[in-house]
């Protein structure tokens, strides 16, 4: 019986054992390496949410540091000097929003930047990699806010937010019922997209990224201009206030818009300030362990998710006398 001989074989023809699937982003709030722990994460990060609603202080964060500031920079009292013509609204608009950057009711946008941390490059790169996405967050806020301001032009003196009705004890005002609303929804969605970067619920943007993969910006940008739907900063119902009785459908786009744009102008400045001088360390750090940015991008939108609707639907309601308590520091 004649025997077949095999060629001796050779070591690139050794079986190999797979190697393990690389992991891929989904989209730019999903990068695709979950921490082992991310119940934990997810835990600790909610809890550090409703600590934040229990220290906040409105009063502070609204009158000493939002009028102040507003005040500051316009010249003179902006709560007692009646806003006079488009030039001085517009210019109203734009310094109310960055008095209201550090407001309760724009917390919640800090999370929006916590994925673009880390570029690569030199200084030059790494200031002038963010600005992409910076700018397709801003093409979201605008198309938002323009159209919300154009609506309040039109038709906002018969709006909630246009009431001046004072709340009582036991009941919520149209504009406090119109503030629990769009808060409680912009939380629960940053809260779920804070546990999509963990990988515990899909990527709600998988599928549109894979053919515009800048679209979760856009959606963050029309989030962040969604505040503007439920804000009841004093300046900004002021402004509010302005454009519903200009009946001016333009102005009160150029107005909102602008109110939007101020809202982020200092958290933008600081985030390309840390990308440019710390960029380089950061994207090292991340890459030794990319799990690592997937829990700063889950944690920044759990703290800000969790505090936007526990602060804004649950809080409300106890400082309403609606509920029978909620747990607050003696200065909140």
């Amino acid at each position: 019986m004649t025997q077949t001989h095999r060629p001796p074989r050779h070591h690139d023809d050794q079986v190999r054992l797979p190697r393990t699937p690389v992991r891929v982003g989904t989209s730019t709030f999903v990068n695709g390496h979950f921490p082992r722990r991310r119940g934990l994460v997810a835990l600790l990060a909610v809890l550090g949410g409703f600590l934040l609603t229990v220290v906040w202080s409105a009063e502070f964060v609204d009158q000493t540091i939002g009028d102040n500031v507003a005040n500051t920079l316009l010249g003179h009292d902006a709560k007692e000097t009646p806003v006079q013509g488009i030039a001085a609204g517009v210019l109203f608009a734009f310094v109310s929003g960055i008095a209201g950057t550090f407001t309760a009711c724009n917390i919640a946008a800090f999370g929006a930047l916590a994925p673009l941390t880390g570029s690569t490059g030199g200084r030059w790169s790494r200031f002038a990699a963010p600005l992409r996405p910076l700018g397709w967050m801003a093409v979201g806020m605008v198309t938002v806010s323009a159209a919300y301001g154009a609506v309040v032009g039109l038709v906002g003196t018969s709006m909630p937010q246009f009431s001046t009705a004072p709340t009582t004890s036991g009941g919520l005002s149209p504009r406090s019922i119109q503030s629990m609303v769009v808060f409680g929804v912009i939380g629960l969605v940053m809260v779920y997209l804070g546990l999509a970067s963990l990988g515990v619920v899909p990527d709600p943007f998988a599928r549109i990224a894979r053919r515009h993969p800048n679209a979760p910006m856009v959606f963050m940008g029309a989030l962040i201009a969604g505040f503007l739907i439920g804000r009841p900063f004093a300046l900004f119902r002021q402004m509010f206030r302005d454009a519903a009785e200009s009946g001016n459908p333009l102005y009160g786009a150029a107005a909102f818009t602008l109110q939007s744009i101020g809202n982020i102008v200092i958290m933008a400045v600081l985030f390309l300030l840390l990308t440019w001088l710390a960029g380089s360390r950061l994207q090292r750090w991340f890459a030794a362990r990319p799990s690592r940015l997937a829990v700063l991008t889950a944690v920044a939108f759990l703290v800000a998710g969790a505090f936007t609707f526990l602060y804004w639907d649950v809080r409300l309601l106890a400082r309403r006398e609606i509920i029978p308590w909620y747990p607050m520091a003696p200065w909140a």
